[in-house]
């Protein structure tokens, strides 16, 4: 009895322990490592981006997606085993960024909070007392920058000089730490416009943030920010002293505080680096240990009051050749910068970066789980005449962006094939307008607008922003003719003139959404087009492009009499967005705003729920950075419906736009709100897919499989053929 008790006793024990040795090894996170097409990404153009970065003075490269390393490149000499490499300015997210969200979240310091309150010397200034800890991260105190004048940055430059080191007065002594940055930053620095009112780069005003959160943790068991991040971050995340240094490997002591720069002078792995960017894409967590409270590292990504775009080309030498006005500028957020504008138009807007000189850079993409690393030598050289951020969009933002070519959603197991007739077949009408968005009419005819051309032949008289027309036939034998109309006609080139992004006829009157109008508006004729009628109201909410689900003719075969409304959730028709949402409104009320709900999700049963709220609007397509403008059809023998999807290119491959040159999807659902599930799809398609494009239920073929697609590719009203495969 006593040999079985201990015997029982030694198997729990060995229990315990082997549970116990599995939860240490848990803990130890280690990247694993994948093909990038097995990570839904291109090896070749991955590979062309890496000889592209590694030619222009790429020291370090981490490609990381799904916790898996899919390209990875160091320069001779230069892997993670035996140097680090200067991060520059992305010493403002890894260190000033990172330590403020960790006292944030510890209840050290707030982000809102007067900074005097933690540097006393500014409880007596007019000025300097009212600039928040906010501020001070977001480069919105007003507080000078250290860096010099442009004139006195062509005068060092001619004479051979340092940038930095050899600026006149308290800026000269800031680089060179005479007496110390901080005791400069703090009172020598000016304040050049009211806190919170404006946006200048300021080196000062990080160093005086790195003195607060000094200040705010005095009374925990750190003294400082270096010792404060290696033992309540770094060394949780696996960051091993030794593979970084920080704040140029020294301190000062100023007001009792041990202080450490935080705006630039850190080393790094790559490695590193990639794990901070991974611990704030997982919200502060790390294996199922929360490092920082994920609340705090969800408002670090978002902007609190005015958002700041901010132009920081004093993180380089600053550029002096003429900057085009569609240069991004990124938001700056709490330690880190954002994309929640859509400024750089091919990323996802939830991207965000940290960036210092030389282009050192760590991008994190959450929703397509991306993290990308690159240090190294300064590529801008000014060759290309773009500026700081210009040149980081095309040569790496876009680049990573355009690899990411695997579909969103599955593929169908209902359609199973679909192929396209030969380009040589392709039918193009109206030559020099785009746009095309369609419906079937109650007299069989098509009803059609587009944009920025003179429609049919005979062309009109002048170029119009938004025309009318109607097609009659089936291809290949169709005819169009213009329609002129008074009330529905409207003038102005691109952005600035109204233009079609939807039609719908139902029960013989003719409804059209416009867009460019801040954001969209709805009219309706009675007469085929001839005279319009204008709602009242604008959507001014998201909703920049919508476009109706189309049934049969004059609306024959809708499912319900509801009207079902879709369009980018962004207040721009212009901008790649992240997702798609969706209105729906009883088809005798479209003209009432009222009336209409909004998509807001699944129930636990899987049902649809709508809301009259559109804030509570959730999306019904998600494509991070490749969302653009859209047509859906129902196919009611296929009982399917189908969504063509523009999937927009980037940077120079842009060219004019997908007009000429992108990508093509068409999904299927048995809903209109999804979910959806892959017929087609391609980032790059043989010829451009148009701005956008739709599959006309007028065109369909008896059994559903014989289609034409209708988009505005060259600039055109084209056709092209489609037969789909049904399982």
């Amino acid at each position: 009895m006593i040999k079985a008790t201990r015997i029982l006793f030694l198997a729990c024990l060995f229990l315990s322990l082997s549970s116990r040795a599995q939860t240490l090894v848990k803990k130890e996170f280690v990247w694993q490592r994948s093909t990038p097409e097995a990570q839904g990404m291109s090896s070749d153009k991955l590979e062309t981006l890496k000889k592209s970065l590694l030619s222009k003075g790429t020291k370090k490269l981490l490609i990381i997606r799904n916790d898996k390393i899919i390209c990875e490149a160091f320069a001779k000499g230069w892997s993670d085993s035996l140097v680090t490499s200067g991060t520059a300015s992305l010493a403002k997210a890894l260190i000033s960024g990172m330590s403020l969200n960790a006292a944030i979240a510890d209840g050290y310091i707030a982000a809102d909070a007067p900074a005097c309150l933690y540097i006393p010397a500014w409880k007596k200034s007019d000025v300097k007392s009212k600039i928040t800890i906010r501020q001070l991260d977001t480069h919105t105190s007003g507080l000078e920058d250290s860096e010099g004048t442009d004139a006195q940055m062509d005068q060092l430059i001619a004479k051979k000089k340092d940038r930095h080191m050899d600026l006149p007065g308290w800026k000269g002594q800031f680089w060179r730490k005479n007496p110390d940055p901080f005791t400069l930053s703090r009172d020598s620095a000016k304040v050049l416009f009211k806190p919170g009112t404006g946006s200048e780069y300021s080196n000062p005003g990080i160093a005086m943030l790195n003195y607060a959160v000094t200040s705010s943790i005095q009374n925990s068991p750190y003294k400082d920010i270096a010792t404060y991040l290696d033992q309540r971050v770094f060394s949780k995340i696996g960051i091993k002293k030794g593979t970084y240094s920080v704040g140029y490997k020294t301190s000062y002591k100023v007001d009792g505080l041990n202080l450490i720069a935080g705006w630039g002078g850190a080393a790094f792995t790559a490695d590193a680096v990639a794990r901070i960017g991974r611990l704030v894409l997982k919200k502060g967590n790390w294996q199922g240990e929360q490092i920082i409270d994920s609340a705090v590292m969800k408002q670090a990504l978002t902007v609190d009051g005015t958002i700041n775009s901010v132009n920081l080309n004093a993180l380089a030498i600053p550029d002096r050749s003429d900057k085009s006005g569609d240069d991004p500028a990124p938001i700056a957020a709490l330690g880190w910068f954002i994309n929640s504008t859509g400024s750089f138009k091919s990323l996802p807007r939830d991207a965000f970066w940290g960036a210092g000189a030389g282009e050192q850079i760590l991008l994190v993409i959450p929703s397509l789980n991306i993290i990308v690393v690159r240090m190294g030598e300064t590529m801008n050289k000014n060759t290309t005449g773009d500026s700081y951020w210009k040149f980081i969009e095309n040569n790496l933002f876009n680049p990573v962006a355009d690899a990411v070519e695997a579909s969103p959603y599955p593929q169908s197991d209902y359609i199973t094939s679909a192929k396209f007739a030969p380009a040589n077949e392709v039918i193009r009408m109206a030559e020099g307008g785009d746009l095309w968005p369609s419906t079937w009419g109650d007299d069989g005819l098509m009803y059609t607008a587009y944009g920025d051309g003179n429609g049919f032949k005979p062309f009109t008289e002048i170029k119009l922003s938004s025309g009318l027309a109607v097609v009659s036939g089936n291809p290949p034998n169709i005819k169009g003719q213009n329609i002129r109309s008074a009330s529905g006609e409207r003038v102005g080139q691109g952005p600035a003139g109204v233009k079609a992004s939807g039609m719908i006829m139902i029960d013989g009157k003719l409804y059209m959404w416009v867009r460019n109008t801040n954001n969209a508006r709805l009219a309706y004729s009675t007469d085929h087009g001839k005279n319009w009628t204008w709602a009242d109201w604008k959507i001014d909410t998201s909703f920049g492009c919508p476009n109706f689900v189309n049934y049969g003719k004059n609306n024959a075969g809708a499912k319900d009499n509801y009207v079902y409304v879709y369009s980018v959730d962004d207040a721009s028709a212009y901008k790649y967005a992240d997702k798609i949402v969706m209105a729906r409104v009883n088809k005798t009320q479209l003209m009432n705003w009222k009336a209409y709900e909004f998509f807001a999700g699944y129930s636990k049963a899987g049902l649809a729920i709508w809301s009259e709220d559109i804030s509570k609007r959730q999306p019904i397509y998600v494509n991070p950075g490749k969302t653009y403008r859209s047509g859906m059809t129902y196919d009611a023998p296929l009982k399917r419906y189908l969504w063509c999807q523009v999937i927009p290119l980037s940077g120079a491959k842009e060219e004019q736009g997908p007009r000429f040159k992108g990508g093509l999807g068409i999904f299927e659902s048995p809903n209109p709100w999804g979910p959806w599930k892959t017929v087609y799809y391609t980032r790059e398609w043989d010829m451009g897919p148009g701005e956008s494009g739709s599959l006309p239920v007028n065109w369909m073929s008896k059994d559903g499989k014989s289609l034409y697609y209708l988009f505005s590719g060259n600039d055109s009203f084209s056709i092209r053929k489609l037969v789909v495969q049904t399982r």
